[in-house]
């Protein structure tokens, strides 16, 4: 744990770069104390290839914020309440007829955490892959072991920026990302994707068994073997397949990866926060911290669950609710975030919880409604909400498997629930009553890209 721990406040440093206006650069570093792009990618020693794996897990983490309290609004699953700044709330909310533009608060200068973040940590991996590539000082089969590990958190990353701006089409060709290739669509960022997963899973096949050759975080400490990194490559390319509607390949991967349907529903890899020199976990709040800037449960969210289910334990009533003013009236959170036990709490980023979900939605896609029963079956009763009575149609399965993703997965740094409304064609179910807003779609490609452009166009 102290080794991970060092290692991280290390990869800090390497983490850090200048955005300026391409959020695709990852800068070179030319402190004499930790290497640089260019001598990692000419005969790395092993320690070097270690700091370059070890600053990759970090930039993994870059999303969390933003799009934890960002896509989480969107979804209608929080409000971000902040009394400093009224933008989290008109801006965020879509109040009074504010619609993404290249320039919208939060993202338009570089994307923050929902575009430009991914990108770094993409092209971090490229570097460490680079490093291992060119290096005659570790084996073969542990180069295979690292290519294995930077292609599967491409993939994982690749999938953020294109949820976001969804059929804007993001960049995919980025390994010059100072002559950047063309926009894909939605699908084909999608697919491809997928196809960094299947070479993720390619590589750890060829990587022999036993133990991850270098030192990974508590994060992957379950999983820190090259058998358990490929169970969390098939879990995210299940995630993947079900956003490419692929649901035999759905369970495809799930059959691969960590899923357990009779084990702990928290199990599956996670973001680690340790505190200085590293970070705080950044969605912790205290319990009744005086304060109006924070994160709260959406309304709608308290009001639609079902009475004594388990998982309202993860909203904690305030003793004073917070309560800001806005041009569209007053927004009021009774509840905070009581997931997180300490400001140093790890932050899951797929979880067993969502593997058995999606095995459910796959097998009620597919019509195989006994299986899919079972599967939600799992999550009602693990919830203490009892087993499901309602219809067994296509339709009403979806209904129900959704309501469930709904609490199961609730403000989880991914945006579960506006992905979900956006997959099934049900955005106008996610409510605006409570903060008479918008629901976006999509966003559009930050200014600064369009700007990046313009630069190298002249």
């Amino acid at each position: 744990m102290k080794k991970g721990k060092i290692y991280f406040s290390l990869s800090l440093l390497l983490s850090l770069s200048i955005w300026g206006c391409n959020p695709l650069n990852v800068e070179e570093i030319l402190d004499p104390n930790n290497p640089s792009v260019s001598s990692v990618s000419n005969n790395a020693t092993k320690p070097q290839i270690q700091f370059v794996l070890t600053g990759l897990e970090s930039r993994h983490r870059g999303y969390v914020t933003n799009v934890s309290q960002a896509w989480n609004t969107f979804g209608r699953e929080i409000w971000y309440l902040n009394g400093s700044d009224p933008r989290f709330q008109t801006d965020w909310l879509g109040q009074n007829g504010r619609v993404p533009d290249r320039s919208y608060f939060g993202f338009g200068n570089t994307g923050g955490g929902s575009y430009a973040a991914p990108y770094q940590a993409i092209n971090q991996a490229s570097v460490l892959i680079s490093a291992a590539q060119n290096s005659s000082l570790i084996t073969e089969t542990e180069k295979r072991a690292v290519y294995g590990f930077a292609k599967m958190i491409q993939g994982y990353q690749f999938m953020i920026p294109a949820n976001f701006v969804y059929n804007n089409g993001i960049r995919i060709d980025v390994s010059d990302p100072l002559n950047p290739g063309p926009f894909v669509s939605y699908s084909e960022a999608m697919n491809h994707a997928k196809s960094l997963l299947d070479e993720a899973e390619s590589e750890f096949s060829a990587a022999g068994t036993g133990n991850f050759p270098f030192v990974l975080t508590s994060g992957f400490a379950q999983f820190n073997t090259i058998a358990g990194l490929r169970q969390v490559n098939n879990a995210i390319l299940a995630r993947a397949n079900a956003y490419r509607n692929d649901w035999q390949g759905v369970l495809n991967a799930l059959n691969g990866s960590f899923m357990n349907l009779n084990g702990n529903l928290n199990t599956g890899p996670s973001h680690p926060y340790a505190g200085p020199p590293d970070v705080f976990n950044p969605l912790f709040y205290l319990p009744n911290a005086a304060t109006n800037t924070i994160v709260v449960v959406h309304p709608s969210v308290l009001e639609d669950a079902t009475p004594n289910d388990n998982r309202l334990s993860k909203f904690f009533q305030r003793a004073n609710p917070v309560t800001i003013s806005t041009d569209a009236g007053t927004l009021t959170g009774t509840h905070q975030d009581a997931r997180w036990a300490t400001n140093t709490a790890a932050i899951p980023f797929i979880k067993n919880e969502e593997l058995i979900l999606l095995k459910a939605e796959a097998h009620a896609n597919l019509d195989q409604f006994a299986d899919a029963v079972a599967a939600i079956n799992i999550i009602r009763q693990a919830a203490g909400i009892g087993v499901y009575s309602g219809a067994t149609t296509r339709a009403a399965l979806i209904d129900e498997i959704l309501y469930q993703r709904r609490y199961s997965l609730w403000a989880e740094p991914w945006g579960h629930r506006w992905i979900d409304a956006r997959r099934y064609d049900r955005l106008n179910e996610i409510p605006t009553s409570f903060d008479g807003g918008t629901i976006f779609t999509q966003f559009p490609h930050p200014q600064a890209e369009l700007s990046w452009d313009q630069y190298v166009g002249n």
